[in-house]
Order: structure tokens, then sequence, then C-alpha cells
């Protein structure tokens, strides 16, 4: 496996509950998908979900050298927190799939870390090899 990129994010806590608070369900579809919105809302600490979520958005961004996102929405990533799993998984489409297949990127390792007033995020962008060497 070849690194791609790399990106991280952090983010304060008491920002996202704010923004939440103050545009409400207008902020969540533009930020969210239908599934990290509902994801997020059964945890206990559901403002340090959406803030953890919101950064690891961020860092994949970053790890497919697009810190500023032109031209992509912040739904084009969608961050799955699956109980069973060791790990969140990503997935993306749109114009960040477009990105994540011309970088030749064929997995994101992610992680998440959250406190009562930060979470953050690290993304590896992973090439996997052809098994045909080619």
């Amino acid at each position: 496996m070849e690194i791609v990129g790399l990106g991280s994010h952090i983010l304060e806590c008491v920002r996202v509950r704010k923004l939440i608070d103050r545009h409400g369900e207008v902020f969540l579809h533009q930020v969210y998908t239908d599934r990290e919105t509902r994801h997020c809302r059964c945890k206990k600490q559901a403002t340090e979900q959406f803030t953890a979520i919101w950064a690891a958005k961020e860092a994949v961004f970053r790890s497919l050298g697009v810190p500023w996102r032109r031209g992509m929405a912040w739904t084009d990533v969608e961050v799955v927190c699956d109980g069973n799993a060791p790990r969140p998984s990503v997935e993306v489409r749109g114009a960040t799939k477009e990105r994540q297949e011309t970088l030749g990127v064929g997995e994101f390792l992610l992680t998440l870390a959250t406190c009562r007033a930060f979470a953050t995020a690290t993304c590896l962008a992973l090439k996997i090899p052809n098994p045909e060497g080619s």
C-alpha cells in the first residue's frame, strides 16, 4: 500500500453546538448525511459525535489534497460508524469520488477522538496495489 495523502483536523465542540442551535436542520442537512445524523442523535454525547464526524470529513478532504472543498459537498463524504466494525469507515460520492479515483485511492484509514471541548480526526488515503502488477 502506498500513502497518497494524510489529513488531520480538530474542531471545538462548542462551535458545532452553536451552529446546530442557530441553524438547526438546515445546517445538519448541509453537512451530514441522514445516516450520520441518526448515528449522532442516538449518542449520549451527540455534540461531540457531530463534531468528530465533521472533523473526519475535513480530514478526508485534506487527505485527498483538497483542503478547501472546492466543488465538493460536505455530504460527498459519509463517515460510517458501525458499532461492530473496529474503526469508522469512509464512503465517498460525487466530485469527491472523482478525486479519489483520479488519485487512485482505494482505501481510507480513519481515526476519531473526542473530549468535552474538542474532537479530532486523522485520515490516511491509501493506494491499493493492483494484484496484476499494472
